[in-house]
């Protein structure tokens, strides 16, 4: 169903309340509801916290604009809280890991698809094939240190298979760094892709940054030392898709868009009744917010936001299962490498990039010592009656 953002108020700032049991409910189960309510949550709660991080940087930068960011910034805040809060104490923090994958997978694959810049299709799908990679080093780590089958999270919607290697991914900064779009010429849709999936690789970066040390595990804690560097390469590199020559005024709108985009999205395509009652709740209030930025922007810049928006949103992110298509991307692409701005088969990497990995890895690479001889396969949950 199509969304049109610029007739459809939803609910006014002033009407944006909560209470303290709002914003901590019951949370969702493990095992019983769809992974891909789990994996709505996690991007949610990725879009309200980079929402969160863009305020205040902008608020630091705008003084005149302090007083609103910081009426909406509260509302993100505690959207923000009763999103994260839908993630139970059953799951471990690996298990939850686990889920951060099958997002970074599942959404980057459905953004890559339906992408129309051929280049930013081509980023998105690069970087893809390491988080792929990523969700098998972990799988690893799961069956070490707990004895559980990922798949459990998973419910066999996600492979369980290496891609690029990540002793292979570490690149030298400027080899992270990508083409932008341009924003007077690109579609609306290349927009709100870029912000959706730097949102969600930054929260994944900062929750491994977070939980990494938590581990007492020498190898748990190598292993997500490892990996939340390349978290940080992905952050670069999808930030650096988004145009620079953006107002903040103009930002902040496409923020706001794309929560709107996305929260849409998952009520479509939400299959737990309560979730998709919350996001459709959080879409009004979504709305709400935009029209609040769309009109500082129309004032202050004195300029028609169907410049930067169309009235009608584009067709939601497909949230599924593309095992299909990360298959063939993996067959396709998997010996790419990154040269600058341009990606290029592994025989023509920068010379930069191999001498930083080949210090990096000197000592060791931790993702190749947690996955040495793991093959996934069903069934490795511990037998608790034979543990016994």
């Amino acid at each position: 169903m199509a969304l049109n953002i610029l007739d459809n108020r939803g609910t006014p700032l002033d009407r944006q309340r909560f209470t303290w049991r709002d914003m901590v409910q019951k949370p969702i189960s493990k095992l019983d509801d769809d992974a891909y309510t789990r994996v709505h949550i996690i991007l949610n709660n990725g879009l309200e916290m980079e929402a969160l991080r863009f305020s205040h940087a902008c608020a630091r930068m705008n003084k005149a604009l302090q007083p609103v960011l910081a009426q909406l910034r509260r509302v993100e805040q505690h959207q923000a809280t009763t999103i994260n809060w839908l993630i139970g104490a059953d799951h471990s923090p690996l298990e939850t890991t686990i889920a951060y994958e099958q997002v970074a997978i599942d959404v980057t694959a459905g953004v890559a698809l339906r992408e129309p810049d051929p280049y930013l299709a081509q980023v998105y799908r690069f970087g893809l094939l390491e988080d792929f990679d990523h969700m098998h080093r972990y799988s690893a780590l799961l069956d070490r240190l707990e004895g559980k089958d990922a798949n459990n999270i998973l419910q066999s919607y996600t492979d369980i298979l290496p891609g690029r290697p990540t002793v292979d991914e570490h690149r030298d900064p400027l080899d992270d760094l990508r083409e932008h779009y341009d924003r007077t010429t690109a579609a609306p849709l290349s927009k709100l892709h870029a912000l959706t999936i730097m949102a969600a690789e930054q929260q994944t970066h900062n929750y491994y940054m977070n939980v990494g040390p938590l581990f007492s595990d020498p190898m748990a804690r190598l292993l997500y030392a490892e990996i939340a560097s390349i978290e940080e390469q992905h952050t670069t590199q999808y930030e650096s898709i988004i145009d620079p020559h953006e107002s903040w005024l103009e930002k902040w709108v496409l923020h706001e868009a794309t929560e709107v985009y996305n929260y849409h999205g998952c009520a479509m395509q939400e299959t737990n009744p309560r979730i998709k009652a919350l996001w459709e709740r959080f879409l009004d209030y979504e709305l709400g917010q935009l029209h609040v930025a769309i009109e500082h922007f129309q004032n202050i810049e004195k300029r028609d936001v169907a410049e930067i928006l169309p009235a009608v949103l584009p067709d939601p992110i497909p949230i599924t299962s593309q095992r299909e298509f990360v298959r063939q991307v993996l067959a396709a692409e998997v010996d790419l490498r990154a040269d600058g701005t341009q990606f290029v088969d592994k025989a023509l990497e920068n010379p930069r990039s191999i001498e930083y990995r080949r210090h990096l890895n000197s000592e060791g690479s931790p993702t190749e010592l947690v996955a040495g001889g793991y093959r996934w396969r069903p069934g490795t949950e511990l037998n608790v009656a034979k543990a016994a």
